[in-house]
């Protein structure tokens, strides 16, 4: 989970400018977390309280209202509303990757990962960008080789994954779409060869940076952890509340399991 957030943090400044290079610091002055992290230590809060997600959703909002939400999500989270907009956005990918490392069955994930998603993003790209993300997390921290990930999710939510990343780079623009998104950002992972080089190659690509490398981040750490001096750097971007929530999903969800 904290890879997602450190893949937010660390895309963070390349949403506008992206750079289609591995080659950048990690970590700078400018880097903040994103409404993509307020909205993953929301369902990680959700998970760890058994809280309801919508509650939950509305409140971060407000408590976040300029952590760079989408105008859609804004206008539902600040309205008496509480049913889904149908939205096929990559925000349902990239704030469910607490559901991949949560429970103890791809079945149990996948549901959840549906019943997380589908509070928001009820169209069925948007259900499946949640699901195939979450379902990437589980496989990867549950000892699934890369084959076997890449063959999970080809077969099962039919993203194409055949591409490799010097074929996606140079054509490659921002898109919200869980479809323009979420086969990227797993090709960055699957690529990889370490968590900050998944991350890399996740802002290589550019397009809607910060949510695709939040993508990529939360299924890196599921499969390689995350090295020590990335995490704590993390910590220092969040205020307390965030910090806390995250450090005791880590210390139930990813520690324990370990």
């Amino acid at each position: 989970m904290i890879g997602a957030l450190a893949g937010d943090i660390i895309g963070s400044i390349y949403e506008w400018h992206n750079i289609k290079t591995t080659d950048f610091p990690l970590f700078g002055p400018r880097c903040h977390f994103t409404d993509d992290s307020v909205l993953t230590v929301a369902l990680a809060d959700a998970i760890l309280n058994d809280t309801d997600y919508v509650t939950l959703l509305k409140k971060y909002y407000r408590a976040y209202p300029y952590a760079g939400f989408g105008s859609q999500f804004s206008a539902w989270a600040i309205s008496s509303e509480t049913a889904p907009y149908n939205s096929w956005g990559n925000g349902a990918a990239m704030r469910i990757s607490p559901a991949g490392f949560a429970y103890s069955t791809l079945e149990e994930t996948l549901r959840k990962a549906q019943e997380f998603t589908e509070v928001t993003h009820n169209h069925p790209e948007g259900i499946k960008g949640g699901q195939a993300t979450a379902a990437a997390v589980f496989l990867a921290r549950s000892g699934s080789s890369k084959t076997e990930i890449r063959d999970y999710i080809t077969s099962v939510f039919g993203y194409d994954l055949s591409r490799i990343l010097e074929e996606i780079r140079p054509g490659y623009t921002y898109d919200i779409s869980c479809q323009g998104t979420v086969p990227e950002a797993i090709t960055a992972f699957l690529e990889s060869n370490d968590f900050e080089d998944a991350i890399r190659k996740a802002v290589s690509l550019g397009g809607d940076c910060d949510t695709l490398t939040c993508i990529t981040g939360g299924i890196a750490q599921a499969f390689y952890g995350i090295p020590a001096e990335i995490e704590e750097q993390v910590y220092t971007y969040l205020d307390e509340p965030l910090s806390s929530i995250t450090r005791r999903f880590m210390d139930k969800y990813v520690r324990a399991a370990a």
